[in-house]
């Protein structure tokens, strides 16, 4: 994709949440040094190209679900920093009320539908917000973000092929960073995953660019606008690379990712390299780029800040949101139509 193709407002906000991403996932590592996050988390530092390509593909009412490595998922989508990172150190003001945290985070407000530990666990979850879209009528497209080890997942391929008998509006979209944790993905994987698609009658690409923004946001965008358009799901394989270990602090004791491999991934930084093309095809200057990069440093430092502040969750809410309440005041018992309070003391709530 040419870059004058897209107008400068887009263009430098695709930088600005890139470098949300970074700053987010590099203070989120410090976090974890330090112990002010509880655990581990799971950061996209090197694959932010295809993380904001495809969410900015989206439109703002789009769904999105993602996986484990999910904290540059609802940024990419334009979810504010300081409810996410709230949601690290399980504070109130967190983004699930403190009670998700790094595996867990959900912003409905953007459309982001939650994430989860569970390898491929949000794919079905993606195409049921498809089926709805097409239920109602509403024409929203669904985005299911997973790795190359969820690829392998049975619940991939039933989703795949429900999607393409109901032609449902979802792009299925593989993070191929190469490992599954420490297995690397061509030994545990036959054949091209994107290729796994004409199984459905689907279409299948693979942007083996993945550091490059521009070819990541125009694969999937062919992907949205197709489901928009009624025309059914598709799948896109990215080939990309994380900088760090799976999770920040683990220590397996054998260093199973060559150096010059690693080496050479590291010059394909997407924050460079979209820098420089936006400088080069005159889109901005470098003390314009300058001046991004300290605005989000400080956006950071705002969000972590708010995210020390804030207070912890009252005990008084632990036992919410354990149970919802479909049809709002009453919901279907085997009997018939029942209160809430009454549904609740059935169950001992």
């Amino acid at each position: 994709m040419d870059l004058a193709a897209m107008d400068r407002a887009t263009a430098l906000e695709a930088q600005r949440r890139m470098l949300r991403i970074r700053r987010f996932d590099e203070r989120a590592s410090k976090m974890v040094k330090r112990g002010q996050i509880p655990g581990t988390v799971h950061t996209s530092i090197g694959q932010e190209a295809q993380v904001v390509g495809a969410t900015m593909a989206l439109g703002d009412d789009d769904y999105m679900t993602g996986n484990h490595r999910s904290h540059g998922h609802p940024i990419g989508k334009g979810s504010p920093l300081g409810p996410l990172m709230a949601e690290l150190v399980g504070k109130g003001t967190g983004v699930c009320g403190g009670k998700g945290g790094s595996l867990h985070l959900a912003d409905f407000n953007v459309g982001s539908l939650g994430e989860s530990g569970i390898v491929g666990s949000s794919i079905p979850i993606a195409t049921g917000a498809a089926l709805s879209s097409k239920v109602l009528g509403n024409g929203r497209v669904s985005l299911a973000f997973f790795g190359d080890g969820a690829a392998n997942q049975g619940c991939l391929y039933e989703a795949m092929n429900i999607a393409g008998v109901w032609d449902l509006p979802v792009v299925f979209l593989c993070e191929n960073n190469q490992y599954a944790l420490s297995t690397p993905a061509h030994t545990v994987t036959s054949g091209v995953i994107a290729e796994r698609a004409a199984g459905f009658g689907i279409p299948g690409v693979r942007v083996e660019e993945g550091q490059d923004f521009l070819a990541v946001f125009e694969a999937v965008s062919a992907a949205v606008e197709r489901a928009r358009r009624g025309e059914g799901p598709s799948l896109v394989e990215v080939v990309t690379y994380r900088f760090n270990e799976h999770s920040e602090g683990l220590r397996l004791g054998v260093d199973y990712r060559d150096a010059a491999e690693k080496a050479s991934w590291l010059e394909k930084d997407p924050i460079v390299l979209f820098r420089k093309r936006l400088v080069v095809d005159g889109v901005a200057t470098d003390d314009e780029l300058d001046a991004l990069e300290r605005e989000v440093d400080t956006e950071v430092e705002d969000a972590f800040e708010f995210s020390q502040t804030s207070p912890f969750p009252d005990a008084s809410v632990a036992f919410a949101d354990l149970y919802t309440e479909p049809f709002g005041p009453t919901h279907l018992s085997r009997d018939g139509v029942q209160s809430a309070e009454q549904a609740h003391a059935e169950i001992g709530v």
